[in-house]
C-alpha cells in the first residue's frame, strides 16, 4: 500500500544580517530613503487629510499647524495633502520616462556598437547632436513641438523624459557592446549562424547588464529634477494636479509670507534625488566588487 507524502513546506527567505552589514553604506541609506518615498506615495494614493484640489480647507496662507503641517496656499488648499498626492506622480513619471529611454537607448546603442559601419556612423552623429543640447532646452523644444493638444499630458512628459535620456544611454550601451563584441562567445555565436538581433540580445545584452543597470539608476536619479523643472516653468503636468515642481512654482510668491508651502515640495524633491544618488553610488560599488571577485 503506497502512501502519499506531501512535498516539504517551502521556507521563507531569511534576513541575512552578514550580507546586509557588508552592503555599502550609501546603498543602505539610499534604499531606506527610497522605501520611505514609496510608502509615502502609496499612502497618498488612497488617503490624504483633504482632497488635493479641495479649496477652503482653512484660512488661505495659514502657516503650519497640526491640522495643516505644510500650511495652506493662496486659495486655501492643504499643501500637505497635495504633497502626499503628488508623491506617486513624481515617481511614476520618473520611472516610466527612464524605462522608455532605457529601452530605446539600449536597443539603439547595442545594435550600433555591434553592427558598426555606416549604421553606427549615422546613429552616432544623431546621438552626438542630441547630447550637445542641454537637457532642459531639448525637453522644452519637444514639448513646444508637440503642440497645445498634448500640453500637460502625462504621456507627453514620459515621452520627453525618455527621448532626452535615450541618446545618453545609447552612448553607454554602444561602448559596452563594442567591448563585448570582441569576445570569443560572440564569435562562436556568429559561426553558429545566429542573427544580429539574436546575438545582441542573447550574447551582448546579458553581459552589459551591470553597466546598463547602473546607468538606469543614474538616469532615474536625474528624472525628478527634469520633471520638476518642467513643472516649475509651466511645461509639466497641467494644474490642479499636484506635481511637486508645479507646487513650488505656484507657491514661490509666498516664500516670505508662508515659506513652508515651498519648503515641503522642495525638500521632497531634494530627498528623492539624494536617495536615488546614494542608491546608485552603492549599487555601482556592489557591482564593481562582484566584477573584481569574478575576475
Amino acid at each position: 500500500m503506497s502512501t502519499i507524502t506531501s512535498p516539504p513546506a517551502k521556507r521563507l527567505p531569511r534576513f541575512d544580517a552578514a550580507r546586509w552589514h557588508a552592503t555599502p553604506g550609501p546603498f543602505k541609506v539610499g534604499a531606506v530613503i527610497l522605501l520611505a518615498h514609496a510608502l509615502f506615495a502609496i499612502v497618498g494614493v488612497f488617503w490624504t487629510p483633504y482632497g488635493f484640489a479641495e479649496m477652503g480647507a482653512g484660512l488661505p496662507l495659514s502657516g503650519a499647524s497640526w491640522q495643516h503641517p505644510m500650511g495652506l496656499d493662496q486659495i486655501g488648499r492643504d499643501v500637505f495633502s497635495r504633497f502626499m498626492h503628488g508623491a506617486h506622480i513624481v515617481l511614476l513619471l520618473a520611472f516610466a520616462g527612464t524605462i522608455l529611454g532605457m529601452v530605446a537607448g539600449t536597443a539603439l546603442g547595442l545594435l550600433s556598437g555591434y553592427v558598426g559601419g555606416w549604421f553606427d556612423e549615422i546613429t552616432q552623429r544623431i546621438v552626438e547632436a542630441m547630447i550637445s543640447i542641454p537637457f532642459l532646452a531639448l525637453a522644452l523644444v519637444m514639448i513646444i513641438a508637440a503642440g497645445p493638444a498634448l500640453a500637460g499630458e502625462p504621456v507627453l512628459i514620459v515621452f520627453v523624459v525618455g527621448l532626452v535620456y535615450a541618446p545618453r544611454i545609447a552612448r553607454i550601451a554602444r561602448a559596452a557592446a563594442m567591448e563585448i563584441a570582441t569576445r570569443e562567445y560572440v564569435a562562436v555565436a556568429e559561426l553558429r549562424g545566429e542573427g544580429t538581433w539574436s546575438i545582441v540580445f542573447r550574447e551582448i545584452l546579458p553581459n552589459a547588464a551591470n553597466v546598463l543597470l547602473v546607468e538606469f539608476s543614474l538616469r532615474l536619479s536625474y528624472a525628478p529634477i527634469l520633471i520638476g523643472a518642467l513643472g516649475f516653468l509651466g511645461f509639466g503636468i497641467r494644474p490642479p494636479t499636484p506635481e511637486w515642481g508645479l507646487m513650488i512654482s505656484e507657491n514661490r510668491n509666498l516664500l516670505i509670507a508662508s515659506p513652508v508651502t515651498v519648503f515641503g515640495p522642495g525638500l521632497g524633491l531634494a530627498s528623492l534625488v539624494i536617495g536615488f544618488n546614494l542608491f546608485t553610488d552603492g549599487l555601482s560599488r556592489m557591482l564593481g566588487q562582484r566584477a573584481v571577485a569574478g575576475a
